[in-house]
């Protein structure tokens, strides 16, 4: 069950009883205690009237008065929150901004509720802000999303023309789509092309057009077992291990920079730098490290070295003002 799937869900479980406990809904929803805390998180930043009261008889209920009723939302506006939640970005970029709002309307309390009393302490919605997007996130324009979700819902094949990462052009495709997938602040589409899975940046699809044929998927795949599959394998692969040294004031840059792919990282060294080793699907994606600049020595292995110094020279050949005149 995604996310915004579990959140409809335990808001239609608070519905149902006066008082219950974050253990109780841990087991009904099949996820953690700490994951169902998230989510009331979640709710209360949304302004959804939930309240947590802790000791021998706490537990979470739905404030009493204005409580949230799910009765009152549209069929629409039930699956886009299905679909996407409480994050209105989301639903903007999938044309449904105006239902999400008439949603959370709708699930929030009309009046104001009663001040906070000056010995508790204050609401999670003064205290706490969530930002989804990825830093430095990518400008390149994005297709129309909201008519991308259309067409995928026809259940036809798609005619695609996509570029590949580091191809001059596009080329043009027959997949079969499962569906759209944002993950870290980007949105792909995940689809079969020739019976195996592929996921397809949409900052890279330049059109589609739908065909006539129905879709053709494997058999019992889905989308999210399918982008599921998809990110661990692509997470997985490690066909190059780099080892590097790195001057210990660029150790945050360096995971900002490198997320997943730096895999370990020793304590500095007498000589202010720190190990670090960082995974790569294929030699290549060592250019990665020239951000680093002077600050990092690439260690291991050999061919590594020889790319960084390579690559390295021609830079300096072409920024070498002598070589200009």
């Amino acid at each position: 069950m995604s996310r915004p799937q579990r959140l409809i869900e335990l808001l239609a479980a608070l519905q149902t009883r006066r008082q219950t406990t974050a253990e109780a809904l841990a087991g009904e929803l099949g996820v953690s205690t700490r994951t169902v805390l998230r989510d009331v998180r979640a709710l209360v930043d949304a302004g959804i009237p939930v309240f947590t009261e802790r000791g021998k008889y706490g537990g979470i209920s739905l404030l009493p008065g204005d409580q949230a009723d799910l009765s009152k939302l549209t069929t629409g506006e039930a699956d886009l929150l299905r679909a996407v939640g409480l994050d209105l970005e989301r639903a903007r970029q999938l044309g449904g901004e105006a239902a999400a709002r008439s949603a959370l309307r709708k699930l929030t309390p009309r009046r104001a509720l009663p001040p906070v009393r000056d010995d508790l302490p204050l609401a999670l919605t003064e205290v706490i802000a969530i930002d989804n997007r990825p830093w430095f996130a990518d400008a390149a324009p994005l297709p129309d999303v909201a008519g991308l979700v259309r067409d995928v819902r026809r259940g036809r094949r798609l005619r695609i023309a996509y570029r590949r990462s580091g191809a001059a052009s596009a080329r043009e495709l027959v997949v079969d789509p499962y569906g759209l997938v944002q993950r870290g602040g980007r949105w792909y589409l995940v689809a079969d092309r020739d019976g195996q899975p592929r996921m397809f940046a949409l900052a890279r699809l330049q059109h589609w057009a739908v065909l006539d044929s129905a879709r053709r998927l494997r058999p019992g795949a889905d989308l999210a077992g399918t982008a599921r599959e998809l990110g661990e394998a692509l997470e997985s692969e490690g066909q190059v291990v780099v080892t590097a040294r790195v001057d210990a004031g660029s150790l945050d840059l360096a995971r900002r920079i490198l997320g997943a792919r730096l895999r370990a990282a020793s304590e500095p060294g007498e000589d202010g730098t720190v190990e670090v080793t960082v995974v790569y699907g294929q030699l290549d994606g060592v250019r990665q490290l020239l951000q680093f600049g002077e600050h990092i020595e690439v260690v291991a292995p050999e061919a590594a070295r020889r790319l960084v110094q390579r690559l390295a020279t021609h830079l300096a050949r072409t920024h070498d003002p002598v070589a200009d005149t």
